[in-house]
Formats: structure tokens, sequence, C-alpha cells
């Protein structure tokens, strides 16, 4: 929403497409941010916004089903209500988003006492006057992070957790409150968070994650058994209420990626062309990515990746003429035998097969000249610009000459 109204305010028709019935995503479920800003609150003021412009269209209930075109020229069909709209765009933000993770472990959605943070969460937003009357809260961290399936942190959970522990001695100062870890990884200034918790009498406990901890019931009660790290003691927490900091995950199924050609890693999230260089930007001209989709982060780094994600498309869109690589591939459809292997190993989907005419044809506003299609070719159809087997051949002529 952030890049949408960026871009409609510099004087660019925008559209936001919405899956759910409601725009605001997880921001919906989060009470404050690490700084104490009330979510819910800025999330209002900016829907308002967003839907009082008249530079942004807003699908709700859509799905993207169908995307075709390049920089400059994209066409995507969106399925909203059983009906298919066509929209033609210039550039696309990608900002699909991630979820929480929901864990079958420790007795969440077994026992209603266990919660994971953006329960939680709903609860501090919903006032819910239950949470004056609690004497004992764990936080149990890194739950479906860093492990085998999932082994990146979710960059999120400790300042969360620690941030909601102090929510919870705010309304009840008399309250004991546990965050059971393996690491704390406040980073940067939440550092300070850290120290403001352990000084308001929040205990912090690093268990010994070789040893397993379990989460039972006992007569009636929660039962939290885990080895100290530091004592190599058995432990023992019985708390009226476990909250279990769960994992950041990507869609187990990212149809965007498949529609868009744009790359997503082994833990499912997509990947910008350049950590460092590029970091709003993929491979593929006119696509850009900002959010927790690209990677796990906290509400302001995706404000300020959906403002950065704006300003690269700008960059686009106040082009008046677009320039294609000088080095780009051609197919000689003489000699073309129509073989599609060609098609296969392009990495950027930039060959499209003619079935009328039997052949392949190179997009030459899509092609980054990187040769696979003049490696691969069996009749040498495919050349690359600049590079045709003749000239290679006379380089090595003068090479060896030489």
């Amino acid at each position: 929403m952030t890049a949408a109204k960026n871009l409609a305010e510099q004087g660019y028709h925008t559209y936001l497409i919405e899956r759910e019935d409601a725009l605001g995503g997880q921001a919906r479920s989060i009470y404050e941010t690490w700084r104490g800003e009330d979510v819910q609150q800025n999330l209002g003021k900016l829907i308002e916004n967003v839907q009082s412009n008249e530079n942004i269209d807003i699908f709700l209930r859509a799905e993207l089903k169908r995307v075709d075109g390049f920089v400059g020229n994209f066409t995507s069909t969106v399925e909203m209500d059983g009906k298919e709209r066509t929209l033609e765009h210039g550039v696309a933000i990608i900002a699909s988003g991630a979820s929480e993770f929901r864990p079958d472990q420790y007795l969440h959605g077994e026992d209603p006492r266990v919660l994971t943070g953006l329960d939680l969460d709903r609860k501090f937003i919903d006032k819910d006057p239950s949470l004056e009357k609690l004497r004992t809260v764990a936080f149990i961290q890194c739950v479906g992070s860093r492990i085998e399936e999932r082994p990146y942190c979710s960059k999120v959970c400790c300042t969360h957790s620690i941030k909601s522990a102090l929510t919870l001695k705010e309304i009840n100062p008399d309250m004991d409150v546990f965050i059971v870890y393996r690491d704390m990884r406040p980073y940067g200034l939440r550092e300070d968070l850290y120290r403001e918790a352990r000084e308001g009498g929040i205990v912090f406990i690093r268990y010994d994650f070789d040893k397993e901890l379990k989460v039972a019931k006992d007569e009636g009660d929660l039962q939290v058994r885990f080895t100290s790290y530091v004592l190599q003691r058995e432990v023992e927490i019985r708390p009226d209420l476990l909250i279990l900091a769960a994992a950041i995950v990507p869609p187990s199924e990212n149809s965007v990626a498949q529609l868009f050609k744009v790359p997503t890693n082994d833990d499912g999230f997509f990947v910008e062309a350049h950590v460092k260089l590029r970091p709003s930007d993929f491979a593929t001209d006119g696509v850009f990515i900002c959010g927790l989709a690209h990677s796990p982060k906290p509400i302001d780094e995706s404000i300020a990746q959906g403002l950065g994600a704006a300003s690269r498309a700008v960059t686009v869109l106040s082009q008046r003429q677009m320039f294609g690589n000088a080095i780009v591939a051609h197919i000689n459809p003489e000699s073309c035998v129509g073989c599609q292997g060609c098609l296969t190993v392009c990495p950027y989907e930039a060959i499209r097969y003619l079935e009328e005419a039997k052949i392949c044809e190179v997009n030459p506003a899509i092609c980054k000249g990187c040769g696979s299609c003049a490696a691969t070719c069996p009749s040498a159809s495919a050349q690359l610009g600049g590079f045709t087997s003749r000239q290679i051949y006379w380089q090595i002529k003068k090479a060896v000459g030489a």
C-alpha cells in the first residue's frame, strides 16, 4: 500500500490487487511496533488514504491469473468475483507477503492457553480483560525457525516477544514473565528493549537446544520443562499462558513467481537481482519486490522497501523510450527446426515457440544476451549478436596466429 500510495502521489495510475477481502495483510494482526507506535491507527490512516486516492484502483478478493509482455508493456489478467479483467501496466511490484507459521507442537491447537505471537497481539488489540488476571506467562522462541526444514532466522520474533512481554508487565506489573530462548537477536537499537525488559523484571532463560523442550498438561496446569544451558539442570515453568514465537513462512505454492518469471530461494522467498546493488529489483526488467515476500522483516523495513521499490519503478515509468541490450540473441527462422532446446535453457524466458511456423523466436526486449540458446542450439540457428560462430572462429584464429 505504501508503494501504491507513493506512485499515485507522483501521478501514476496504480492497480492494487489483494487476495483477501480487506487491505492490510499481516499488519491487521499486529498491536505495536518495537518503538511503541500504534499499528492499527497508522494502518487505518493508510488504508483510508489509499481508498480515497483517485489514481489507485483496488481489487479485493482478486487473483492474478495470467501475465504477458515485458517491461513497459505488461498485460495481466485478474479474476474477481468470477469475472476476469485485463490490466495494462508498465511495471509490477510484488508485495505478496508471508504468514505466521501455525505450529503443531507444544499443545498449540489443543489447549486454548497456548497461543502464537500474533494471537497475543489480537488480545492486546481487543483489550482482552483476561490478560489482567494472568499470574505467569512464558514465551518460547524459534518455534519453526532455525530447524532443518526452515534454517533461516525469522528476524522479528525476539524483538516482538520482548515488546509483548513489556506490554504484559504494563497490564499487570506483578505478573511473572519468562522468555525461554536459544539465542536472543534483538538487533540494532532494539537492544535497548532487551535492557529495558531485564530491568523490568522479565526473566530470560537460555535452554539447551540439544535436549528436548517439553510442553504438557499436569493436573490441569501447563507444564514447560527444559534444560537450562547455564545451570545444566532441568527447569520447570507452569504458566497461565504460553506464547510461541512462530516463524514467518512464505506460501507453499507461489503462482506469482511463475507468472512473472522471477526466482525464489530454497526457503520460498523471492530473490532480488543483487542483494547489495539491486535490492528491490528482479533480473526480469520492470518487476520489483518489497515486504515479507522478499524475506522476514519488521513493518518499518517493509515500508522502507516499499518506498524503494516505488522509486525504482519510477525510473522506468518516467522514461519516454526504453533501450534494450546492445547484445541480444537471434534465431534464424530458415534453419530453426523447432526442437525448443533454446526455450528450455533460456533463464529469462525470452524465447517463445511459434506453433504455426514450428520455429522458435527471441523477444529482444527481454533477452539479456547470456548466450545459453546459442550454446544449446544443435543447428546453430541461435546466434548471439557480436558473437556468431564465424566471429568466434576468427577470434580464435587471430589469437592462435598471434
